[in-house]
């Protein structure tokens, strides 16, 4: 039998499993700069990108890791800054979940995480330096 409980919306003892009608409802509202990443275009270039990283995250592997769990599509530069480069191959790098938390806290350089994104766009056999065939491994800074 489930248990009487006073409702914190309209002041009346109910049941635990009932529904208050007066309980208001939530509604988010996206911001502008939101709107394009809900969008199949969107689920299609995370996707290509995942592919194109051979899903691995990048910084993981530029530490010779290999992490393929848990993969996401981080934007760089933010989407609420520069809402056009949404579905911009540059703006875009597959990340772990533990690297995407900590690129959006800024732990991880931006320009280190571009540079990662022209060397996985960039084909091995056209790599000019031998340095960055034989990079030793770097950390996020």
């Amino acid at each position: 039998m489930p248990r009487l409980v006073t409702c914190p919306h309209c002041g009346r003892v109910h049941s635990s499993a009932y529904h208050c009608s007066d309980k208001p409802r939530r509604e988010y509202v996206r911001r502008e700069a939101e709107k394009g990443r809900y969008t199949s275009a969107w689920h299609q270039k995370a996707k290509e990108i995942k592919e194109r990283s051979n899903y691995l995250c990048a910084v993981c592997l530029d530490n010779r890791i290999l992490t393929y769990d848990g993969l996401e599509v981080h934007h760089i530069v933010k989407i609420a800054d520069r809402p056009e480069l949404l579905l911009e191959d540059s703006n875009l790098i597959c990340l772990c979940v533990q690297h995407h938390k900590q690129a959006d806290r800024g732990c991880i350089s931006p320009d280190y995480l571009m540079r990662l994104v022209r060397l996985r766009d960039t084909p091995p056999d056209s790599w000019q330096s031998t340095e960055l065939r034989t990079r030793k491994p770097h950390g996020p800074s």
